[in-house]
């Protein structure tokens, strides 16, 4: 075991009115959940209202225009019943438990129902298998998929901090819905995103034009160049990403 990984890592949620709905996006291959949830907050007008701290783990403090900042943070505003979580610090598969063990925790606290992850995933598919589908509990497709135009995956296995939460929500009431769509190498995988922040305003009934997500990957594009970059060096470190095989 290597020394990063010589003491688990500890998750400390601070985020105290959550609404009965997250939806997440993580730093992953391609990038797409992240620009889609980080989307969501500039178009749907969020503000900041907590944080993740983790320690043990690699860490990283973005900044813009001079000003910190913290890599999880939640979002929300009062009129709306959604928080979006995004996540730019990237967890590895050795990480994915401890972190999953601390969001239920915080779930159940704060009277959180329901949990909605969106990821780009790089499994191999065909050119007509540019499309979002879905690994959900069975509570989550009883209250949010029946009749929704989106497809369940077929078959395959789940490992990382998808796997984890989705382990969490089978063992407890949290409903939870993992939705994921091929992505390619490019960094933001724009296409990818979009197709996410379709499937989301389908399942959710939000009214989302992701028409300016193209021009809103572009001013991002440099720093998430920067951050799959530095992926890529926790790659070569041998540390497992988060995957999912079909």
């Amino acid at each position: 075991m290597s020394t990063a990984q010589s003491r688990e890592p500890v998750f400390r949620i601070r985020e105290q009115a959550p609404s009965e709905t997250v939806v997440a996006g993580f730093s992953s291959f391609g990038l797409a959940g992240l620009t889609a949830v980080d989307f969501l907050v500039d178009h749907l007008e969020l503000e900041q209202t907590g944080h993740v701290a983790a320690d043990q783990l690699p860490s990283i403090t973005p900044f813009e225009a001079g000003t910190p900042r913290h890599h999880s943070r939640f979002f929300s505003r009062p009129d709306l019943d959604l928080t979006v979580f995004v996540n730019e610090l990237f967890l590895p598969a050795w990480a994915a438990g401890p972190f999953a063990d601390a969001l239920l925790a915080w779930t159940e606290t704060n009277d959180v129902e329901e949990i909605a992850i969106l990821s780009g995933v790089p499994f191999a598919h065909g050119p007509d298998e540019h499309a979002t589908f879905y690994v959900a509990t069975e509570d989550y497709q009883a209250r949010r998929l029946d009749g929704v135009d989106v497809d369940p995956m077929r078959e395959g296995f789940l490992d990382g901090v998808n796997a984890s939460l989705m382990s969490e929500g089978m063992d407890s009431s949290l409903r939870t819905g993992l939705f994921v769509t091929p992505v390619h190498a490019q960094v933001p995988d724009v296409e990818a995103a979009i197709r996410l922040i379709d499937a989301f305003e389908r399942v959710y009934g939000f009214d989302v034009d992701s028409g300016p997500l193209e021009a809103f990957a572009r001013e991002v594009e440099q720093y998430y160049r920067e951050l799959s970059t530095r992926l890529a060096d926790v790659e070569e470190q041998h540390v497992p990403e988060d995957r999912m095989y079909m």
